[in-house]
């Protein structure tokens, strides 16, 4: 009776407990055993603080940028369409040969996503960012490698870092205080890819000192090509789900590109607010995810479905509550952005639209990266394609132009697009034939 009544207090532990050992970094075996609630929030805390952390990157720049007009925020949304592409190509090519090019092409990229001579005067921006992908990736990368290995806490304490720098040099190099030479939009871009580069030399400090999880050593820096090669197939359907959503973007943006920037400014800011909120729940999403494949690995399907669904109420409800503070406010929070009306219009009338459907499909993301963490791949590849490129896309160029919606046309396709992956995801999750895969 002794021995149950001690065990009881360590099963039960408390939510505080929890949170303190998920950020400093669970070492215990808790995934395929006890509750799920708690086997969710050891994995789901630090991946949702680091994407937390990731999105104020974007907050942040199009914070100061939109204080220089549309024409400047304008830029930062095409360059970021464009910058999705490149990262989804950069597995399968040269970081180095990516940024040379794109570095060089920039004024040209930007034109074919239609950019406005005004916009066009702030090239210079997309040329930075384009041109040091290569810092943007190698952040991703190794932060990946922090989480494959158990390491979450590392990978969220880097982009503490990464931000602090960001956050107090940008303001400095947009603006041009102190010291600092004034750069304008291009600032941004400098502040950022320096806070980036200073998390991965971070990271590169971790990976070296040998006391983590992962080590990395001189000898491990040599050619592998069977290892090259594994890595290849196990990546090439995430590439194509991730390539599929990205060009779909870029189609996206493209058409609104063809409103002006005013357009185009206030979709950036409303994306921006609405990522700021969505990204972290990838990191519910992933814990999901992960839950998915140790619990099929250890025979318990049952348990891993459970841990889905579960994933998915706690997604609906952390952004339900967010949903109704965006339907309820948008205009203060757009204001905080910028103070154009016709920008702010856009942008308010956008926010609106997506986060109106958060709680629908905020299981839509929470199902779709269980396939993956099932091993099946394929599924979500196809339901990306059928969701975005299929549908968003032309939808969007439907509501928007024929239909006369306008911009507002092409949110209403962004939140019909997410909510029928929603559906289709979940119909096929409940058939169960995830429960078949191994990782």
């Amino acid at each position: 009776m002794s021995e149950i009544n001690v065990a009881a207090p360590a099963r039960e532990a408390s939510l505080w407990s929890t949170v303190r050992e998920s950020i400093a970094g669970s070492h215990r075996g808790e995934y395929t055993d006890g509750p799920i609630g708690r086997a969710i929030l050891l994995l789901a805390i630090p991946m949702v603080l680091e994407l937390v952390l990731e999105s104020v990157f974007a907050v942040v720049d199009v914070f100061f940028v939109s204080r220089l007009g549309a024409d400047a925020v304008a830029t930062v949304g095409l360059t970021e369409s464009i910058l999705t592409i490149v990262y989804a190509l950069a597995i399968g090519l040269s970081v180095g040969a990516i940024g040379l090019i794109a570095s060089r092409s920039a004024r040209r990229l930007l034109t074919i996503m239609g950019a406005t001579p005004d916009v066009l005067a702030h090239s210079s921006y997309a040329a930075v960012v384009l041109g040091f992908n290569g810092v943007i990736v190698m952040l991703f990368l190794i932060n990946a490698v922090f989480r494959g290995a158990g390491d979450a806490a590392i990978a969220m304490r880097v982009l503490w870092i990464a931000n602090a720098i960001n956050i107090c040099l940008d303001p400095c190099f947009i603006f041009g205080l102190g010291p600092f030479p004034r750069l304008g939009v291009t600032g941004a871009a400098v502040a950022t890819t320096t806070g980036r580069g200073v998390g991965v030399l971070v990271q590169l400090f971790f990976l070296s000192r040998g006391d983590g999880r992962i080590v990395i050593r001189r000898k491990h820096l040599g050619l592998d090509l069977p290892v090259m090669l594994n890595m290849l197939r196990l990546s090439g359907s995430a590439v194509g789900q991730t390539l599929i959503a990205t060009t779909s973007w870029v189609g996206v943006v493209r058409i609104l590109a063809s409103f002006g920037s005013v357009a185009v400014a206030g979709c950036t800011i409303a994306i921006r607010i609405v990522m700021f909120v969505l990204l972290p729940s990838w990191g519910l999403s992933n814990a999901a995810a992960t839950l998915v494949g140790q619990n099929l690995g250890a025979g318990k399907p049952e348990r891993a479905e459970a841990s889905v669904w579960r994933a998915c109420l706690y997604n609906s409800v952390v952004l339900g509550v967010i949903s109704l503070v965006f339907i309820v406010w948008a205009e203060g929070v757009v204001a905080q952005f910028t103070s154009e009306p016709a920008v702010s219009a856009i942008a308010a009338r956008g926010l609106r639209i997506i986060s109106g459907g958060f709680v629908f499909y905020a299981s839509g993301y929470v199902l779709s990266q269980s396939f993956n963490g099932a091993g099946d791949t394929v599924t979500p590849t196809l339901i990306n394609l059928f969701c975005f490129w299929l549908g968003e896309v032309p939808l969007a160029y439907l509501l928007a132009r024929p239909l006369g919606l306008g911009p507002p046309g092409v949110f209403w396709a962004i939140a019909i697009a997410f909510s029928v992956m929603t559906l289709v995801s979940a119909w096929l999750f409940r058939r169960g034939s995830w429960k078949l895969k191994r990782v």
